[in-house]
């Protein structure tokens, strides 16, 4: 573009320089290579269109006096990349100040009005938009004059749109019927218009508005009508604001008539100067509980008597002219003659042991809080805090009540209708509960057999089975069934917490009740059970060994503490137990049976040992034999038939790749491996019950066949007959022969009949001579 330009305007010097004659002209033809004659006439939207004044002459050349269409603005091509417009102008705008004057009709104080505007023309699609500045108390609707779009030029011009090259400082803009004034233009505008070579004019003024100057005038000649003092509170807000000094009050009301000391809380709001005051009102104190003592305001320090009307105004007037009323006028007093002033509490006239005066109520400034004590050290410099003890004491806590239980429903139930309106259900012990759940095999159950303590002939040879459930606290009772005895078995006691009636005798019927715990039940104990004494005489296996494995929630399966019992007698008369437990054993091996050593132990304590611990120091010193496999069988299958277990040909296939040099011997830790990988469900205590009588090796590896085979109910059910292991199962090993016997069981629950735990056979009382000699 600029070079054609720099051609047209070579051609017109050497025109005007060298005389028209033969050879001293171009031809204007020269390079030229278009002759085609453009059309004049056209169709746009189906209707024919004068297109004469828009299309060029011969071969694109403008016609004699033609100026060029303008349709958008041309600018330079760049270095780089071509881009189109709306992308390299992207946010660009050109901000021009412009102004036009409007004419005001019928009016004495201006007869045309001066409007200050900005036009704005966006470079991405020579869109222009035309903003007016707005004036305090203008009185027309100013804001966007002109929004965003492409504005056409005047007539005759009017099928053509202002462009960049039509705007410069100086210039005349009319768009629609009103003439802008561009006087400046901001530091971009200037910069760009001048990369696009156009010699941009200096700034002009702006014209003055005589309508504006004379609102001036006005303005500057007006007086307030009070010149009072102007404060300014918006600053003490903005850097308080948030902030409160907080002080611990004390008013000592005792000296009238149903008097009582006061605890306040005063809060002083640095931002407005401000005091609110609270009251602490104690529980059960007589007082209605009204938390705002004081409601947030200045406090005088003196209370104001009441004025009579007229006398505190916010303004005085001096003097009053003409009727009073409507055509009246009034002069305010500039130094508030008579003006009545009230002296408020401000922030430095709170300190520890200054006396308040809260409306006619002394009050005394005992300690303030670490956000009040930083404030006045920083400000006023104070270092010293000392609170002053209030002297009224608080009253003591009133202790609580209850009625006594009714025996209707459970404790904590009827305790909710005493602390609650709307009875609440009572919260149990989750955690507890998670905890002691049944897990797996674990049951979490405590089983015990107990027997009734009566006279009646009839009652003493019932047996009932006493399960406590560990997750709960609960208690119930079953009697196994007995043939010919004439008593239906069954369920004895439904599922229940049970009062503990030796831990409540002499205790106030008000206080809760105390129920059973674990620790309360043990062998040769007794438990009262709904007006019943239970004695109880046997307990399971998993009873026993939970007790050890938790001795110090249970004394009587605490070996330390059964030691130490037997110190005492022990410590003076040691030769004399070693050469009773000599004379005992005829044998001379150091073990008795335990028959023999339940009596020479309880005979030697002096009955300081009772049923429990003695089977729990056979337990600890005691060699135990292998449980019976006549009462093992049948629990096993039955808990097995019971889960529908039936993968035995798997756990043969599992086991065979483990056999030591192709036999058919496992080792014992590999075999529990196998059945805890397979998911057998059978207890650790049943596995190893089963591994005692399984078929060994000289090594201890057990013979798997056999093992498979107790427990494989589907094949070899137990029926009570006797039952022979021959060589087909065996692989060569000699024959052996067991006869087992059917146990009777209730409901596939124990019983207390044919119990499966490890039997005792045989107890070391040397290691428990040892062992008493140790802590002498």
């Amino acid at each position: 573009h600029g070079d054609s330009l720099l051609l047209d305007a070579l051609k017109k010097i050497l025109k005007m320089a060298l005389p028209f004659l033969p050879g001293n002209s171009f031809d204007k033809n020269l390079g030229k290579d278009k002759f085609h004659k453009s059309h004049a006439f056209d169709y746009r939207e189906n209707n024919p269109v004068f297109f004469g004044e828009a299309k060029p002459g011969i071969g694109g050349e403008l016609l004699p006096g033609q100026s060029p269409y303008k349709n958008v603005s041309s600018f330079p091509k760049g270095a780089g990349g071509e881009k189109p417009a709306w992308v390299a102008f992207d946010k660009q705008v050109l901000r021009f100040y412009a102004y036009f004057q409007e004419t005001v009709q019928e009016k004495r104080e201006e007869l045309y009005r001066t409007r200050y505007c900005s036009i704005l023309f966006h470079l991405e699609d020579d869109t222009i938009q035309v903003n007016e500045q707005k004036a305090e108390n203008s009185g027309i609707p100013q804001g966007t004059l002109i929004r965003r779009h492409r504005i056409p030029c005047p007539p005759p011009n009017d099928d053509q749109f202002y462009t960049v090259e039509d705007f410069n400082v100086g210039n005349q803009m009319v768009m629609y019927s009103k003439i802008f004034q561009i006087v400046d233009c901001d530091v971009f505008t200037r910069n760009f218009l001048r990369k696009l070579g156009v010699r941009v004019r200096d700034p002009l003024d702006l014209p003055s508005d005589p309508y504006t100057e004379h609102r001036e005038k006005l303005a500057a000649t007006m007086q307030p009508l009070r010149p009072y003092e102007k404060l300014d509170t918006l600053k003490q807000f903005l850097e308080h604001d948030r902030q409160v000094l907080r002080f611990v009050c004390y008013w000592d009301d005792t000296e009238n008539m149903f008097g009582d000391p006061h605890e306040l809380e005063l809060h002083y709001f640095l931002a407005d100067d401000t005091v609110e005051i609270l009251e602490k009102v104690l529980p059960n104190s007589g007082r209605e509980a009204i938390p705002v003592f004081l409601k947030r305001a200045p406090l005088p320090k003196e209370p104001p008597s009441l004025h009579q009307p007229g006398v505190q105004t916010k303004k005085t007037v001096l003097n009053v002219f003409g009727p009073t009323g409507h055509g009246g006028r009034y002069i305010f007093d500039a130094h508030k003659t008579g003006a009545v002033h009230t002296d408020y509490y401000h922030e430095s006239d709170l300190c520890i042991g200054a006396v308040i005066n809260v409306w006619g109520r002394k009050a005394t400034v005992c300690d303030c809080d670490e956000f009040t004590k930083n404030f006045y050290r920083t400000k006023y410099g104070i270092v010293r805090f000392e609170p002053i003890k209030i002297a009224q004491p608080p009253p003591p806590a009133m202790k609580r009540e209850f009625p006594p239980y009714n025996g209707i429903g459970s404790d904590e139930d009827s305790l909710s209708s005493c602390l609650y309106l709307i009875p609440k259900p009572p919260r149990k012990d989750f955690e507890r509960f998670m905890d002691k759940d049944r897990q797996g095999l674990d049951s979490n159950i405590l089983r015990f057999v107990a027997q009734l303590e009566t006279t009646r002939p009839i009652d003493m040879d019932r047996r009932f089975i006493i399960f406590y459930y560990l997750a709960d606290g609960t208690i119930a009772v079953y009697e196994p069934p007995q043939r010919n005895s004439g008593i239906i078995g069954g369920k004895f006691l439904e599922r229940s917490k049970q009062l503990n009636p030796c831990n409540m005798e002499g205790k106030s019927p008000t206080q809760s009740p105390i129920y059973y715990q674990a620790e309360d039940l043990y062998l040769g104990g007794t438990l009262e059970l709904c007006k019943h004494r239970f004695r109880l005489i046997d307990a399971d296996e998993y009873a026993l060994r939970y007790m050890e494995n938790n001795a110090d929630q249970f004394p009587h399966a605490n070996i330390s503490l059964i030691l130490a019992k037997l110190k005492g007698p022990a410590s003076s008369h040691i030769s004399m137990v070693k050469t009773a437990f000599s004379e005992v054993d005829t044998e001379k091996k150091g073990k008795l049976s335990i028959e023999k050593f339940r009596t020479l132990v309880r005979g030697l304590s002096h009955g300081l040992l009772n049923e429990h611990e003695i089977i729990t120091l056979g337990r600890h010193y005691g060699e135990h034999g292998t449980p019976p496999l006549a009462s093992l069988i049948p629990i096993i299958q039955q808990d097995l038939r019971r889960n529908n277990y039936k993968e035995f040909q798997k756990l043969l296939n599992s086991l065979s790749p483990h056999a030591t040099g192709g036999s058919v011997y496992v080792e014992q830790e590999m075999l529990k491996y196998v059945c805890k990988t397979l998911q057998v469900p059978l207890s650790d205590q049943l596995i190893d019950g089963t591994i005692m009588n399984c078929d060994k090796d000289s090594n201890g590896h057990v013979n798997y066949h056999h093992f498979v085979m107790f427990l494989n109910w589907v094949e070899h059910p137990f029926d009570g007959a006797a039952v022979k292991v021959g060589n087909d199962w065996c692989k060569g090993t000699t024959s052996f022969a067991v006869t087992m016997q059917a146990t009777p069981r209730w409901k596939g629950s124990w019983t207390g009949f044919g119990d499966n735990r490890e039997t005792v056979t045989m107890i070391n009382y040397n290691a428990l001579l040892a062992d008493l000699s140790s802590q002498l």
